[in-house]
């Protein structure tokens, strides 16, 4: 498969698995968008592995590091998201490290379906999420220094509103990514919210925790905000679209009053074309 190709698969599996943050991307300069769709292809090649595993998931994590570790030093390898995202690394010099660091937090979803506290959980997020704005930054580019610790903020704020979206979806996969003490602290324990999926009901204690995560989580994004003015100012507006976009969804869900074991919180498609729609101008007029 070339290389052209290989990028295309990319495209596809953002176009498709993450429809907010691929519209998001589509307000970067054309240059630069196969670079965002590999390294998402790759995040996705790897949740899948966790998320839908096979007979041996760990066996596939480590074929997929050894497969990883081979196209990074230019060896063979055999899937091509990896093709599209070696030339990705090389061209822009990522960190390798910080892949090493998000198949660690893989492994972790093969053993842990819980986390007892928030500081637990952002050991978690650390390779889940805030490497994947690290990896972000090379891409987008800066106009100043001291961006690295606002896109770790930001993916970690990603991460977090999709944690409160997807309690339903990730009871089903036997795990709970909201910190126990804190649930505890309104009555609300793994059992409540097993009963809530089975039941399709909600409960005011489930809903008063949410509210108080989601609170927390806004406060990770107004400090994610201080980095986008730092940031190249052709990359801003994709990065502007997708923050208020998935901002959005917790919007949607304090809107339904924390519900969410019924349908899924999703941003109107009319809402997401007048958020971005504006930015395809802004990104255009910064070109």
């Amino acid at each position: 498969m070339s290389l052209e190709a290989a990028y295309a698969r990319c495209r596809r599996l953002n176009a498709h698995h993450g429809k907010t943050f691929y519209l998001a991307t589509l307000l970067l300069p054309a240059d630069r968008r196969p670079a965002v769709h590999a390294l998402y292809g790759f995040a996705r090649l790897a949740d899948e592995v966790v998320d839908n595993p096979g007979s041996s998931p760990a066996t596939e994590l480590d074929s997929l590091e050894r497969q990883l570790k081979a196209a990074l030093t230019g060896s063979s390898f055999e899937h091509p998201v990896l093709a599209a995202l070696a030339d990705t690394v090389g061209r822009y010099d990522i960190e390798h490290a910080l892949f090493a660091e998000f198949l660690a937090s893989m492994r972790m979803d093969l053993h842990q379906s819980e986390y007892a506290s928030y500081a637990e959980l952002r050991t978690y997020m650390r390779g889940s999420a805030e490497v994947i704005g690290l990896q972000m930054l090379p891409v987008l580019g800066t106009c100043a220094s001291g961006a690295e610790p606002y896109a770790a903020a930001l993916g970690e704020a990603f991460q977090l509103t999709n944690f409160l979206r997807d309690v339903a979806e990730d009871l089903d996969r036997g795990r709970v990514y909201l910190p126990a003490d804190e649930l505890a602290a309104f009555g609300v324990d793994r059992a409540l919210l097993e009963w809530c999926r089975a039941s399709g009901r909600g409960d005011r204690r489930v809903r008063a925790a949410l509210a108080h995560l989601a609170a927390r989580t806004r406060a990770v994004y107004r400090y994610a905000a201080l980095g986008i003015p730092l940031l190249a100012p052709e990359s801003r507006p994709c990065v502007s679209v997708a923050f208020t976009l998935y901002q959005g969804i917790l919007d949607e869900l304090a809107a339904r009053d924390y519900d969410v074991f019924g349908r899924r919180a999703v941003v109107p498609t009319s809402r997401r074309l007048a958020v971005a729609l504006p930015g395809l101008v802004r990104a255009f007029l910064a070109r």
